[in-house]
């Protein structure tokens, strides 16, 4: 019999700030954290914004200098998110069992920072002059092994790099840890800081990106007509989630319930969508059959919501092939209107979402949304928060490559 697991530690790293409530405030009132990339030259660029979070690691508590030097940037989020997260929850992992406590922290491209680095480095100054550091700072799995070193972390440990469903393909992991009784405590989401020269430059030539230099802030816009690509962003998103009574025995804050998970593959284009989403259609029938719930019980969707033309139109699709009639009466909405498009972070950043948007009773908004598009037909919870009870909220991860992941959260009852 599979054992119950809640969320009860929120943990954040956006481009609309790390405290988790100042983010919450700022997405209810509908800001954007998008704007003029800063980290490096973007002179030449077509694309010359993004979700840059305002970061200075040598003023943040994650490590102390010397270590922070070893630290790709993702890994630094991870480690702030994580911290929070971890304090947020209450646990004391001193107290806790080791072995029965894990981490799986997901992304989808890890230290692309460092890679660029280096090989400047190796061009530039020769094979000597390359870190012995690089590799240990490159890895994906880099921001777990990290984690479950600062807490003394033993049970599960691994990392998941599918794209841009990393995190929610996480924490489903996580989750199946606990069900099954592999652990009792798990630490996990993803962390993603693809926003370096490369980056842009490959999504740039790729035309995934939103060409809006005039309106940077305007630019992500899912499910609108006049929606021309996503904007690339970078963040983390991490949750401490635990079996029920573990839980309930410390006195935790339950935010919800994390009741089901369910992953799909698409099999077809390595980067678009299928036209239909029928796999994402199964991602969302898995995790609705795993939380045991009809589709009526769900109140609201955080939409992977890319705001690209393919991508936005097959999950409406896919939405509305799965819940029917159900789909109109559904709230839906994109928090990369706000933030960009964190790729491996971002089921990590929606589930906090989700969580949040049950314990608060707000949906938030989808943002610069001005033009329906016929083809999206839903209700995307216009530029407006919503007051409304949430009991039951589903989060939806899709990559590329064709992974699917789909969570559902409920309130605890």
């Amino acid at each position: 019999m599979k054992r119950r697991v809640v969320l009860t530690g929120l943990g954040l790293v956006t481009s609309l700030g790390r405290s988790v409530d100042v983010f919450w405030d700022r997405v209810v009132r509908g800001e954007s954290g998008v704007g003029p990339i800063t980290l490096f030259d973007v002179a030449g660029y077509r694309v010359q914004f993004g979700g840059q979070v305002p970061w200075e690691p040598e003023g943040e508590d994650i490590a102390p200098p010397k270590e922070l030097k070893r630290l790709d940037r993702f890994t630094q989020f991870a480690i702030a998110a994580s911290k929070d997260a971890v304090a947020d929850s209450g646990l004391d992992f001193q107290a806790e069992d080791p072995f029965r406590c894990g981490v799986v922290i997901g992304s989808g491209i890890g230290g692309l920072w460092e890679f660029e680095v280096q090989e400047e480095r190796l061009l530039h100054k020769g094979i000597d002059k390359v870190s012995p550091f690089t590799i240990p700072k490159l890895m994906v799995n880099s921001a777990s092994g990290h984690v479950s070193s600062l807490y003394g972390i033993k049970g599960p440990n691994f990392a998941v790099a599918t794209a841009c469903a990393s995190a929610a393909n996480s924490i489903g992991s996580a989750l199946r840890a606990i069900q099954y009784g592999d652990a009792d405590v798990m630490v996990t989401g993803g962390s993603e800081a693809a926003l370096t020269p490369i980056g842009l430059a490959s999504f740039q030539n790729m035309r995934a990106l939103s060409f809006r230099s005039d309106a940077p802030q305007a630019a992500s816009r899912p499910f609108d007509a006049d929606r021309d690509g996503f904007v690339l962003a970078e963040g983390a998103g991490v949750i401490v989630i635990e079996e029920l009574e573990h839980a309930r025995r410390r006195g935790a804050r339950i935010y919800a319930e994390i009741k089901g998970y369910g992953a799909s593959g698409d099999a077809g284009h390595i980067t678009q969508p299928d036209d239909e989403g029928r796999g994402a259609g199964r991602a969302m029938e898995m995790a609705l059959a795993d939380a045991g719930l009809g589709v009526d019980a769900v109140h609201y969707i955080n939409a992977h919501g890319t705001s690209t033309p393919l991508g936005d139109k097959a999950e409406t699709a896919a939405i509305k092939r799965v819940f029917g009639p159900h789909a109109k009466k559904l709230a839906v909405s994109s928090t990369k209107s706000h933030l960009g498009h964190t790729l491996g972070a971002s089921g990590g950043i929606e589930a906090v979402v989700c969580g949040l948007s049950i314990a608060r009773n707000v949906i938030t908004p989808t943002i610069n949304y001005h033009t329906p598009d016929p083809a999206c037909d839903l209700d995307y919870t216009p530029n407006q928060a919503r007051e409304a009870r949430v009991d039951v909220a589903m989060s939806n991860s899709f990559g590329f490559g064709g992974h699917n992941a789909s969570l559902v959260l409920a309130r605890l009852s």
